[in-house]
């Protein structure tokens, strides 16, 4: 049983890792739930409740940066603060309409959107579009990092 669970563990950890690039699944916490698996399983052996409660919050913090990172970086880039809700509110009215690429066209659209709606330059209203697609990129980036050492982390206390 124990090996089961194990293996289950590491398939759950793999699509934690496939979570960070489909918009439907929420990869870093995914990733931290393969981990109290395998710790369940062993007995609370191979990471400690430090390690556990450090991997948590950045757990936390990669998914909160998920949501307001677009909107940042638009931010950064010029936009309003219509530019900044309109990425944000076009990244999730995207995930659950053109999953998986229009989180990223829903960023860059709304913020262009919310842009032109508080009437400001087309040049202005591409910059800010730029921005939350960067952003989205940063937090794509930081999940799949996040995720990918909790997979590291894992496999390496797996046997």
């Amino acid at each position: 049983m124990t090996t089961t669970l194990i293996t289950l563990g590491l398939l759950v950890s793999l699509l934690g890792l496939a979570g960070c690039i489909l918009p439907i699944l929420p990869g870093p916490p995914i990733s931290f739930l393969a981990l109290i698996l395998l710790s369940w399983v062993k007995d609370w052996e191979p990471f400690g409740v430090f390690f556990l409660v450090i991997s948590g919050a950045l757990m936390a913090l990669v998914t909160l940066l998920d949501v307001i990172a677009p909107g940042r970086y638009a931010k950064k880039y010029g936009a309003s603060k219509l530019g900044m809700w309109g990425s944000i509110t076009g990244l999730i009215v995207g995930v659950f309409f053109f999953p998986p690429w229009g989180m990223v066209i829903g960023a860059f659209v709304g913020a262009l959107a919310g842009e032109l709606v508080a009437r400001k330059g087309g040049r202005s209203a591409l910059r800010a579009g730029w921005g939350a697609f960067v952003g989205l990129m940063v937090s794509t980036g930081l999940k799949v990092a996040y995720s990918g050492s909790m997979l590291f982390f894992y496999i390496k206390e797996m046997f």
